[in-house]
């Protein structure tokens, strides 16, 4: 989901040469949902192999992330290690949803195809194969794999802000509010379904005269993975109250707010993204595909042609 402040944010449409010789920080998860979401069958039965085994995944991978290198795009890709505590709430409201999706998906199937993809996108599910087949793919293509300690987004802003790369890569906008100075939308996405997006934090800062701190605490007012937000704020609300009282404790003290449910924990929320968890000794290493591995792993494992394969493999090597 991420926090919910993309109306006030600044996006710049872009083409795919102004990435080229660009290192990017890959929000891992988000990037295999997309993939898992988006390469489906017709009635969104996911791709699988002879096994039944889900490989819309490495389809993404193989194939779309070959595309952008061709292009002189290096990625890095970062997953997710535990998440925080304050997070509990927003995982088990995404289980129930998938589960909801799942059930509507199988009904429509039969009762009303039509909508059968949009139900088959929202039962997609990130789980431990997915990931364990995702680092296993990354490593035979030679791209590198960091592990977070805790958010994913975390650790991509920091190589950012590091100089390790130049943009993290997601799909929401996480990466901003801890603290990247420049992320990129819709990378992975179908060209033909989404514009390429660039947003910086400095254009943000310039336009509304807020610091990343102030940022933060808009998107709590408004919500985001780690609390609710306070009902009836939106972005555009909160920007204008946290201009006026530049923080959430002044704020909290005016009249005109007057339920703090939703925020109550603001400052430990604040804290997971001023103050992120993450890996600050990390070694990157780029590398040619191994290609017998790589086609061992598609082409013997999972059932992928061989001829498609080589062909990607081709756009790849450095």
């Amino acid at each position: 989901m991420g926090s919910k402040i993309g109306e006030i944010l600044e996006p710049k449409e872009i083409s795919l040469d102004a990435l080229s010789g660009k290192i990017v920080a890959v929000d891992a998860y988000i990037t295999l949902y997309q993939f898992l979401s988006t390469i489906r069958q017709p009635d969104g039965t996911p791709l699988k192999d002879s096994s039944g085994r889900t490989t819309s995944h490495l389809s993404g991978l193989i194939y779309r992330t070959a595309t952008l290198m061709e292009k002189g795009i290096k990625f890095v890709f970062v997953f997710d290690g535990k998440p925080a505590e304050l997070k509990a709430k927003e995982l088990k409201n995404r289980s129930e949803r998938r589960a909801q999706a799942m059930r509507k998906w199988e009904e429509a199937k039969v009762l009303f195809p039509e909508e059968a993809f949009k139900y088959a996108q929202a039962s997609s599910k990130v789980d431990k194969a997915i990931v364990e087949d995702a680092k296993t793919l990354l490593a035979y293509l030679g791209i590198p794999c960091l592990q977070a300690p805790s958010e994913g987004e975390a650790q991509a802003a920091y190589m950012v802000q590091k100089g390790d790369a130049e943009f993290v890569s997601s799909q929401d906008y996480d990466s901003l509010l801890f603290g990247a100075p420049a992320m990129v939308r819709n990378l992975t996405a179908p060209r033909k379904k989404a514009k390429l997006e660039v947003i910086e934090f400095k254009k943000l800062e310039e336009k509304h005269e807020i610091t990343r701190e102030q940022l933060v605490d808009i998107a709590i007012l408004v919500g985001s993975d780690f609390n609710p937000g306070i009902k009836g704020i939106g972005v555009k609300t909160a920007l204008k109250l946290i201009k006026k009282h530049h923080n959430i404790e002044k704020l909290m003290a005016q009249p005109e707010i007057g339920e703090k449910e939703g925020i109550e924990d603001y400052a430990l929320v604040r804290g997971i993204f001023l103050h992120p968890d993450v890996n600050r000794s990390y070694e990157l290493k780029w590398a040619n595909p191994d290609e017998g591995k790589v086609k061992e792993f598609l082409c013997e494992e999972h059932d992928f042609s061989e001829e498609r394969v080589s062909k990607a493999l081709e756009k790849i090597s450095l």
